[in-house]
């Protein structure tokens, strides 16, 4: 069983920048690829961003490409999502999620274990 817990949500106007964060409870954490996904008001939860067990390797949205950042730190159990050049639209309840698997995967029932999410606000 694999907790997590993000942190880091807040509101911000557009043009700003969040830093979200997801620290997993299970010291095999490195065993996992992580995800971030996201859900907005009257929307189907959506992937945002995901990467594979070490980092190397990284796959995006496209609606977030060039503005968002994955990055993880396996000695700390932790995740990270560095959002930049934030829009309205960006608003959202995001998730983190992990899948017992060296490869990241954008399909979000791929994974196993779900945080309780964080909320995002952009205003105009």
């Amino acid at each position: 069983q694999v907790q997590l817990v993000e942190s880091g949500g807040g509101l911000v106007q557009a043009g700003g920048s969040l830093r979200l964060s997801c620290a997993a409870s299970r010291r095999t954490f490195s065993s996992y690829a992580m995800g971030w996904f996201r859900q907005a008001p009257g929307k189907e939860r959506e992937f945002v961003v995901a990467i594979n067990w070490n980092g190397d390797s990284t796959y995006y949205a496209d609606s977030v490409k060039g503005r968002f950042t994955i990055s993880r730190n396996n000695a700390k159990n932790t995740v990270y999502l560095q959002m930049n050049s934030l829009k309205p639209e960006d608003t959202a309840v995001y998730y983190c999620a992990a899948v017992r698997s060296a490869i990241a995967t954008e399909h979000q029932y791929d994974y196993n274990y779900w945080g309780q999410g964080t909320q995002v606000t952009v205003s105009s």
